[in-house]
């Protein structure tokens, strides 16, 4: 082993993506359904190997340089995520989750640092401590950035690397509780005040239209309907589509067929006897008037039309708030089916008062020209792109690096938001600057991506490996133990509190209450076994914007634990 840490100290790339590799494959893993997930193996991996390398005498370390571009690659990536439901946040019911995550965040600061100061745990653990109990593991980054800023007074004898090393060892122990915690909690805090969350779900299931947990993803009912009919009825033969319309708006007009060639949506042409007609319109439209035209026929000519799978990206004003009975009675609405409907990257069920948000993405089918028409009314039509718009990704970043370096006295020191944090905002409002001007700012979904799983995942790596070499010199039992503490306390409140400002002060439903505590500590692990608990999608709706407001503070948040406990 001698000579495989001697090789691979030598070959820094190579320990990198080794690194990452093991991270990913040992994330994978899990246990009773329950895993570690890539970012908290990686710190595991990266503090292993490094210790491990220590006792033949190699040190591992990687440059500081990769380390923070892959950082701040990662933080422009959550804002341009979050920036659509983190501005929707501001108004109608968003600001009631709002108030949950932000009391959640509040909590879970004022208790690490409380429980820090209490117990005298050594500088470093705070960050570590709340980006651990709180499950979020970008506050690793801004905790270094407190750090490396200066606004942390490191005491003698203490070098940053040593506090380095302390926020990973103090995220890899609370971690696990972080995680597992707030699921046990969020699945069973309906059970714990006598509620019956699955009664409740399916009570506001039936109330407001939302399909259940349990309604297969597929299925052949569709609210609309395409078919063909054969000219029989004199009163119609020499007249045009026009008057059948005029006469009968219900229907949509979609092909004309005659003696055997399709001829399209001909609205002007004379109607002949014996004419192939094809219409478009809602399920109950199409049955209420039997042999308005003639018979029903199988005619593949008239019926062989193109169909359009697309995602719809809301940005029009005159859409937003619409309720899906408003937005349903939009023209050609009745001739696509809507498939999904996502926000902020997390998909809600659709109920007949949900409300549609900028920058919402829904996914529908139907007509290639009512998918169009449609996209048109509604914002645009997305289309799957490679290309990303790396002229606004760039100027994206520098406008996150000139709000980073804004300070302002406090604490006894100059505090800002730091390279990470500045480009969190310009994520931000780079992103809700692109869903109202339309003409840039295109980063497709898998770009994002990239700059989210792959820069934090890299970023974390790096900070165990170097982390590891000081680890050992720093870890005893006592110590531990003080650590997992704090964190089990810091994960575990504000959960409580969280469901009883939703449940006395707003009068939430419990199944949505359920979404919105796991929303507030920005995870959707809870969300999706309260899901599978209650069988049921209506958890998800409260989940979104308190998911994105408590993304973009626990971030920050990391840099105030450091600044505050010391």
């Amino acid at each position: 082993m001698d000579a495989f840490f001697a090789w691979i100290a030598a070959n820094p790339f190579i320990l990198l993506f080794v690194t990452v590799g093991m991270a990913v494959w040992l994330g994978r893993q899990s246990v009773a359904g329950y895993g570690l997930g890539m970012v908290a193996a990686a710190i595991i991996v990266g503090c292993g190997l490094s210790v491990w390398a220590s006792l033949y005498g190699h040190k591992l370390e990687l440059n500081s340089f990769t380390k923070s571009l892959f950082y701040y690659l990662f933080m422009y990536g959550v804002g341009l995520r979050v920036g659509p439901s983190f501005v929707n946040s501001l108004g109608g019911d968003g600001i009631k989750f709002t108030v949950l995550a932000v009391v959640s965040c509040f909590v879970g600061l004022l208790l690490v640092v409380a429980g820090v100061n209490l117990l005298d745990l050594p500088p470093g653990a705070a960050g570590g401590i709340l980006a651990g109990s709180q499950t979020m593991s970008a506050a690793i980054g801004s905790a270094e950035q407190a750090v490396t800023a200066g606004a942390v007074a490191l005491p003698p004898g203490t070098d940053p690397n040593s506090v380095t090393a302390m926020i990973a060892l103090s995220y890899g122990i609370t971690y696990i509780w972080g995680t597992v915690g707030i699921i046990l909690i969020t699945k069973y805090l309906p059970k714990w005040w006598g509620l019956d969350a699955k009664a409740a779900a399916r009570d506001y299931e039936k109330e407001h239209g939302v399909a259940s947990g349990d309604t297969p993803a597929l299925s052949g009912w569709t609210a609309g309907g395409l078919r063909a009919y054969r000219l029989e009825n004199e009163a119609w033969v020499g007249r045009t589509m026009q008057d059948i319309l005029r006469e009968n708006p219900e229907y949509r007009f979609v092909n004309l067929v005659r003696d055997g060639q399709a001829l399209g949506a001909l609205d002007h042409e004379r109607l002949q006897r014996g004419d192939i007609i094809a219409l478009g319109g809602r399920r109950e439209a199409m049955t209420e008037k039997m042999g308005l035209i003639g018979p029903e026929v199988s005619d593949r000519t008239a019926l062989d039309l193109p169909l359009d799978r697309a995602e719809i990206l809301v940005t029009n004003k005159e859409m937003l708030k619409k309720t899906r009975e408003e937005w349903r009675a939009q023209p050609g609405v009745d001739q696509i089916q809507v498939v999904s409907l996502e926000r902020g990257g997390v998909p809600i069920p659709i109920g007949n008062d949900t409300t549609l948000q900028r920058m919402d993405l829904v996914t529908v089918v139907g007509l290639k020209s009512a998918v169009q028409k449609v996209g048109d009314a509604f914002g645009r039509v997305v289309r799957p792109s490679t290309a990303t718009d790396l002229l606004t990704l760039s100027l994206g970043m520098i406008l996150g690096f000139l709000i980073g370096a804004i300070e302002f006295p406090a604490f006894g020191a100059k505090v800002g938001l730091g390279n990470a944090g500045g480009l969190l905002v310009s994520g931000v409002i780079v992103s809700s600057l692109s869903s109202r001007l339309r003409f840039f700012g295109n980063t497709p979904a898998a770009a994002r991506n990239v700059l989210e799983d792959l820069g934090l995942i890299v970023f974390v790596a790096i900070v165990g490996i170097n982390a590891g070499n000081s680890l050992l010199a720093q870890l005893t039992g006592v110590l531990a133990v003080k650590i997992f503490l704090v964190g089990f306390v810091a994960c575990s409140a504000p959960p409580f509190i969280v469901w009883m400002v939703g449940l006395y002060v707003f009068k939430f439903n419990p199944a949505i209450l359920m979404g919105g505590v796991a929303g507030a500590r920005s995870h959707s692990g809870p969300c999706r076994e309260a899901a599978v608990e209650i069988q049921s999608n209506v958890p998800w709706i409260g989940f979104p914007v308190a998911y994105a407001v408590s993304g973009v503070l626990l971030t920050v948040f990391g840099y105030f634990a450091m600044v505050l406990a010391q």
